[in-house]
């Protein structure tokens, strides 16, 4: 049952009171003087107070409901307070509104009003409540992940990231390949180095892919080795991702980009261990925990025959979907100022709610340049509103039709349709070849 505390020196007004509200299941105490009104704040915790202006004889300034006021306000900042008021110091009770009281009403008062007036309070009180216990929850689970885990010093507050997070850590124990899903620059290599941290391989390497940046003739000679002469300018043997990561974990980012050739021979090292250097007949053997990632819609690759199906499934073992930045909003400021350092300059308040309102297209890539440019720019000791700039929003991963069209727009020039899909033309090669479009 919701409690009020009533703070006024005539006991005629407490008793109407506590009969209204008795009519609708609340519950009322009294007090006869700020200063018993204090104490009983102090011992217990009330819904809502009801404080009168005056409370000593033939006062009317309303000066002692002031300092009242400003007592609980300091005290309990976020405990409602209505002011009970006549109409000789309505000023005051104005100038307190401003300054944080709920409401006032002059006495005599209208029962309607102020009962719609508490309900409402009542309502927003119990959900500050409710918000203040989830976060209390989510601190203690963030708590208890940073206790039982390694999180290789990943910053978040956000419960979307929490739970991938907790995911992550759990699957890590097993051997078992993991998939991470999500838009670029969101963190997936972050969230595979908390795997490797908590695994069964954490003192092994951590040796990580990028299998968009490497050109398709060479993506195999990255992955497995090459002998010497094996390929042009191939002049010693090297030794591929899958033996400097053996022991330990290979990551494999945008793994979309992989060629058919590439995710063939990927599906045989996953299931047996065991693979050829470029330019080799001799097996070779290895022990590796692979964690692949992708912005990619991998499904819809296996429909349109980019994607083998059999090495989907051997990797996705367990999915990770981490959400874009403006999924997690709750991890924005705290990756700002963790990106600013202790030596950077601080946000102003104008700059964080800024950071807030940004939709971030590029996800945390886009908040670390953007925290970092305009702590560099900033003229000031801290960083304002005007600082931080939004950055061209990074381009769409381009599908497999999109690349056709472009093509056809651009008659088949290559540098035409690279520049209108936002890519180079190296990149625009490897996209082909990943769908299976021809070079003509």
């Amino acid at each position: 049952m919701p409690q009020i505390l009533i703070i006024d020196d005539n006991a005629a007004v407490a008793t109407a009171l506590d009969v209204l509200f008795s009519l609708h299941d609340i519950e009322t105490r009294h007090a006869c003087s700020p200063e018993q009104g204090l104490a009983m704040l102090a011992e217990q915790e009330f819904d809502l107070v009801i404080q009168d202006m005056n409370f000593t004889a033939d006062t009317t300034s309303g000066e002692e409901g002031q300092v009242l006021f400003r007592q609980i306000r300091d005290s309990w900042p976020d405990l409602p307070v209505i002011l009970l008021t006549a109409w000789t110091h309505l000023d005051s009770a104005v100038e307190l509104v401003k300054a944080g009281a709920a409401d006032y009403l002059a006495k005599p008062w209208d029962d309607g009003r102020l009962l719609t007036t508490v309900n409402n309070l009542l309502e927003l009180a119990e959900t500050r409540r409710e918000l203040s216990r989830r976060r209390q929850r989510e601190l203690k689970q963030r708590q208890s992940l940073h206790e039982r885990y390694d999180l290789a010093g990943v910053v978040f507050a956000d419960p979307a990231s929490e739970r991938v997070i907790s995911l992550a850590c759990q699957v890590a124990r097993s051997d078992l390949p993991v998939l991470i899903t999500g838009p670029n620059g969101a963190g997936k290599e972050k969230i595979a180095e908390i795997i490797q941290a908590n695994s069964g391989k954490r003192g092994g390497a951590f040796v990580a892919l990028n299998c968009g940046a490497i050109p398709a003739e060479l993506i195999e000679a990255e992955l497995f080795g090459a002998e010497a002469g094996a390929y042009t300018g191939a002049n010693k043997a090297r030794e591929g991702k899958f033996e400097a990561a053996d022991g330990g974990t290979l990551f494999l980012d945008e793994i979309g980009n992989l060629s058919l050739a590439g995710q063939m021979k990927l599906l045989r090292v996953l299931e047996t261990g065991r693979f050829e250097r470029l330019g080799s007949n001799r097996e070779r053997q290895v022990k590796v925990r692979v964690v692949s990632a992708t912005n990619a819609d991998l499904p819809a690759m296996i429909r349109d025959g980019s994607f083998r199906e059999d090495l989907y499934y051997r990797l996705n073992t367990v999915e990770l979907a981490l959400p874009a930045l403006a999924e997690r909003r709750e991890d924005i400021l705290p990756l700002a100022r963790h990106f600013l350092g202790d030596e950077g300059k601080p946000l102003s308040p104008q700059a964080a709610q800024a950071l807030q309102r940004h939709t971030w297209p590029g996800n945390v890539r886009e908040l670390r340049n953007v925290v970092e440019r305009a702590c560099l720019l900033a003229q000031g000791p801290r960083i304002e509103a005007a600082a931080p700039q939004r950055p061209i929003a990074q381009a769409d991963e381009p599908d497999r039709a999109r690349i056709i069209g472009a093509l056809e727009r651009a008659g088949g020039v290559i540098a035409q349709a690279a520049a209108d899909l936002g890519l180079s033309r190296q990149a625009l090669y490897r996209r082909m070849d990943r769908h299976g479009i021809p070079r003509e």
